[in-house]
């Protein structure tokens, strides 16, 4: 068996730092700035082996170890480089909240480092058993992230429905995993793929089942319609800070492993299996955008703006491989705009909110006027988040278009248009109540001017992060070449 060390060093060193900060605090009990350090020491050794894989496939190509359970292309390691990048953006958003643990700071720090440990682990994972281990190690990390806030009651109540939800999605997961093993005697998705390609199947419907099933239980990860449920009340009841971390890796995680396993092990079964996608995309942009628009929390609409993005994403599926770089693009984009969007929510409204109001909508009139950076750098995010052009989600938007449409689904790519342009009256609505948006009469916005974080009250980690987000939204915008090439 070939055993590439190389191969597994981003998940071993994420899972050495997580395993380094529970040892020093057991042992040393340090300030909460020593886990900062090792979280950001295990981020960048980990960013560091990402660079070493990738300059090992640019010279040898791809190559497959441990058993062939895992396997260095160029897709995976690029989808290891979003899920890092995104991973610490989010973690620098959370330290506030982190931070605010006390003695509980280093399991804070540990979960973060787990989750983005096993979600990095499915990026590279082309064996189904395995692939289901990665999931588990990052979904349940995220369980216990999103009720880590003890003296939150909401924390605690969207805990328990994340996880009763996604136990529900890895028993699909692990259901639609035994009928692909019924029907090609193969788990790895290289043996599937090898399998179906070397085998006439007369009667295939117990296979195309089962990748119903990897489908759908991948769905509820990224957020798909009509598997979304779960999404509005995680993201309202979760720490603000943290939910961006959650909702960048797992949506990264959950589209890497879907694109393992259509692309490189059914890919003889595109024909079946790109409308049933093309299906789901429409759903989640219908559903996502029409959801967010009659809504009045500011993360409840994020989270329905989120499964109109996961819509967005799957329309570019549909092209099967032609479609890579733009799937790609768009969840380096999305992952990072997302992170800064919740940065910003957690700086107005607090981590935790300071009162049931806080994450109204009414709560930002007036944004503009008292924390004109929050303020400008959320509307910018907004911006990018619908679409418009000289931002990334332009240029990620049109990637994925332009490769649904070659592929033969124009329809889906009309919807896609539609749901763009109502998609803007939600975000739009936000900017207008934090720039136009009369206070004087509204008692929510009083308190909102009397309690809301200003920009001299900022956190500089939330400071940070805000500004990575908006450097990356107009960079990637307006000099996308680079990144379209690498990715390509």
């Amino acid at each position: 068996m070939d055993v590439s060390y190389l191969a597994a060093a981003p998940v071993i060193l994420l899972l050495a730092g997580a395993l380094a900060v529970l040892m020093v605090d057991v042992f040393a009990r340090p300030p909460a700035r020593v886990h900062a350090w090792l979280a950001a020491v295990s981020y960048l050794a980990a960013a560091g082996a990402v660079v070493g894989q990738w300059r090992r496939v640019a010279v040898d190509g791809g190559s497959l170890s441990f058993g062939e359970t895992v396997l260095l292309a160029q897709h995976t390691v690029a989808l290891q480089g979003i899920l890092l990048t995104a991973a610490a953006l989010g973690t620098l958003a959370a330290w506030r909240m982190l931070a605010s643990l006390g003695g509980r700071t280093a399991e804070g720090v540990c979960l973060v480092l787990a989750a983005a440990a096993g979600f990095v682990l499915m990026s590279v994972s082309i064996h189904l058993v395995l692939l289901f281990i990665a999931l588990e190690i990052g979904s349940i990390a995220l369980y216990a992230l999103t009720g880590i806030v003890r003296n939150s009651p909401a924390g605690g109540e969207a805990a328990v429905k994340y996880f009763l939800l996604g136990a529900f999605a890895s028993a699909i997961f692990i259901y639609g995993g035994a009928l692909v093993f019924a029907g090609t005697g193969e788990m790895d998705l290289l043996g599937v793929s090898s399998f179906l390609g070397s085998n006439v199947v007369l009667r295939p419907a117990v296979i195309l089942i089962g990748v119903g099933l990897l489908v759908v239980g991948m769905s509820f990860k990224v957020t798909a319609a009509p598997f979304h449920s779960w999404a509005p009340d995680v993201y309202q009841g979760a720490p603000a800070g943290a939910v961006g971390f959650m909702a960048a890796v797992a949506k990264v995680g959950g589209f890497a492993a879907l694109l393992n396993i259509l692309f490189l092990g059914f890919s003889r079964y595109q024909e079946a299996w790109a409308d049933g996608i093309a299906v789901l995309a429409a759903a989640s942009m219908a559903a996502g955008t029409l959801l967010a628009i009659v809504q009045n929390d500011v993360r409840r609409m994020l989270a329905y703006s989120g499964v109109a993005h996961a819509g967005f994403i799957l329309t570019g599926m549909t092209a099967g491989l032609v479609g890579m770089g733009g799937v790609l693009f768009y969840l380096a984009a999305y992952s990072v705009m997302v992170v800064g969007t919740f940065a910003a929510v957690s700086a107005v409204s607090g981590d935790p909110p300071q009162g049931p109001s806080a994450d109204t909508f009414a709560f930002y009139r007036g944004l503009g006027r008292r924390s004109p950076w929050v303020a400008g750098v959320l509307s910018l995010l907004l911006i990018g988040m619908s679409g418009m052009p000289l931002t990334a989600g332009f240029i990620g938007k049109f990637e994925v278009f332009r490769a649904a449409w070659n592929g033969g689904f124009r329809w889906l790519v009309i919807v896609g248009l539609l749901a763009s342009v109502a998609a803007f009256f939600f975000y739009l609505r936000l900017i207008v109540l934090m720039y136009f948006g009369s206070d004087e009469t509204d008692e929510t916005a009083e308190s909102a001017e009397e309690e809301g974080c200003p920009a001299g009250r900022t956190p500089a980690s939330v400071r940070w992060t805000l500004a990575v987000a908006a450097a990356v939204t107009i960079g990637l915008g307006v000099f996308p070449g680079p990144l379209l090439d690498f990715l390509g």
